[in-house]
Formats: C-alpha cells, structure tokens, sequence
C-alpha cells in the first residue's frame, strides 16, 4: 500500500487546510482509493422522497455519475461522524436532520468505505455547497437503478435497498433488568432506573453490533425504548432514549409497546427475563432476549 497526496491538479474544496487524511491509497495492483484512513457516505432516506443522491462533476472520480454524499475521513474520526460531516459538507445536510439507523463497512484491507444508511427526521432540501457536486437529488428508491450509478454505489445498491426496510427497535422492561443486579436498587428505584436510562443512552452513539440483533452488516442504531413502572416513574428521560410511564402493571405496557412497534414495521427486541412476559413479546412478533442480553451490549 502505498500513500500519495493530491496532485497539484486536482480541486482542492473550500474548507480551509487539508486534512492528512486527504490523500490517495494506492493497492500493489495499482487501484487507488480516496482516504488515507478511509472514506465514508451517507444514504440518507426519506420514505416520501426517496433517497438523496449526488450528481459527480466530471472532472471527479467517476465523474458524470450518481452516488452519495461522501469522502475521507479525518484521522481519529469515527466513520458515522465522517459520513455526516461529509454530508453536510458536500449537500447542506443540517444538524440533527438524519438519525443514523446502520453501517455498512466495504473492507478491503488496505482501505474500507463505510456507507451510513440514515433516517430524516428533518425534511430538509440539498444544497451544492462545494465543487464536486454538479446536481443534488431526492430520488425515488424504485428509480434509482435507472440512473448511471457511480461502480461503488452501483454494486451495494441492491444490498442497501433492502436494508431500507429493516428498522429494529429495543423495548426495555426496566424493572426487569435493573432488578437482575443485586446492588440495593430496591433503596432507590427511580435512582437506579435513572442510570440505567443513562448508561443505554451512552450506548446509543456507539450503536450495536448486528450479530447481537441477529441482523446482518455491521453496527445498527436501534430505536430504543424503556418502560418504566411504579417508583421508578419518576427517573428522568435521557437522549436516544424514549420512555414510557407504565400507568398500572408495567408487563402490559411492555407487551403494548412491543406490539405496537411491531405493527409499524420495526423488528422489535424485547429485553425481559420474566418467562411469561417474554412469550407475550414474541406472540406479539418480537424476539425476546434476557436482561443479561442488555447488560453484556452495556458493559461494565
């Protein structure tokens, strides 16, 4: 592998110095990727629009094509961060505008590019905001395979189409899990509910492995959500994290949230030890895993 810089030639963006990652990684065989410590894009997806879309300039890489918003990463970014940084970058994508729902790693052992399939919780219109765009587009999914495809895109598109229709989602029996630790949460209920919503919503930035979803690709970022009953009511909700009030027994909040979520297309899991409010979960269409499940993705 070998590392080289721009050429003097080439368009440099508008954005101030360049970061060290800025740079050409060049395989034995003589293929070259853009970034030093490899790339990154956003697929954004908006179901009334479609997907968002770049038109390359023809002086890029595979210019006169169709791809996404993306490039390298900076050195000790996370690739979720590049791709949103790319995005906002190269397409006017505000903050807080796209939910990230999963990542797809390409590894080539010498490089990888990471595609960062995101939800609009925004609307939002593109803005060509630096030179290497030449149109930006929300493109309507069954319309978008009729469009010359930058190679890359184009061989992961069929793959990333269907991962569009996978939304998992996490349904937390509080009670449950914070009482599967022997550590006197019984002294203070609402207190140990309060950093179990803490230590989940530290998690959600990180995502979770698909092996652990039983999902394929790499990191998901599920929709996560805690239910909470009698004292434990009072703990205060926390970012990435959505709670519910269980207003009488918390079992039935539980099975009503769970099917709920199901109902709307989400592929729930349900983390719950109690046998029986586990087989309500999975009749309802979730897959039901124990409270050591949470706490092994939580960590010390």
């Amino acid at each position: 592998m070998t590392i080289v810089p721009p050429s003097p030639g080439e368009p440099r963006r508008p954005f101030g110095p360049r970061d060290p990652g800025d740079a050409w990684v060049v395989a034995e065989s003589g293929e070259r990727y853009w970034g030093r410590f490899g790339a990154a894009g956003l697929l954004a997806f908006d179901p009334a629009r479609g997907v968002l879309l770049q038109h390359r300039v023809s002086w890029s890489h595979h210019g006169d094509t169709w791809g996404i918003p993306g490039g390298a990463r900076h050195e000790g970014e996370s690739a979720c961060d590049g791709a949103l940084r790319e995005a906002q970058e190269e397409a006017g994508v505000p903050d807080g505008a796209v939910r990230p729902r999963l990542l797809s790693v390409l590894d080539l052992d010498i490089w990888t590019y990471t595609t960062l399939v995101g939800d609009v919780v925004e609307p939002f219109e593109p803005t060509i905001s630096d030179p290497e765009s030449r149109a930006l587009a929300w493109v309507p999914v069954d319309e978008v395979a009729q469009l010359p495809l930058h190679p890359g895109f184009g061989a992961a598109w069929g793959r990333l189409r269907g991962l569009l229709e996978v939304r998992p989602a996490v349904v937390v029996d509080a009670a449950n899990v914070v009482g599967s630790v022997p550590d006197g949460w019984w002294k203070d209920r609402a207190g140990a509910a309060q950093r179990l919503l803490a230590r989940i919503g530290a998690m959600t930035d990180a995502g979770v492995p698909a092996a652990a979803l039983g999902l394929s690709e790499d990191v998901w970022y599920p929709w996560w959500t805690a239910v909470l009953e009698g004292r434990a009511r009072h703990a205060e909700a926390v970012s990435g994290v959505s709670v519910v009030r269980a207003a009488g027994e918390g079992d039935d909040a539980i099975a009503a949230e769970a099917s709920r979520l199901v109902g709307e297309g989400f592929a729930v899991t349900a983390v719950t030890s109690d046998r029986a409010l586990a087989q309500r979960t999975t009749d309802a269409g979730a897959t039901a895993r124990g409270a050591a499940w949470l706490l092994d993705l939580l960590g010390p």
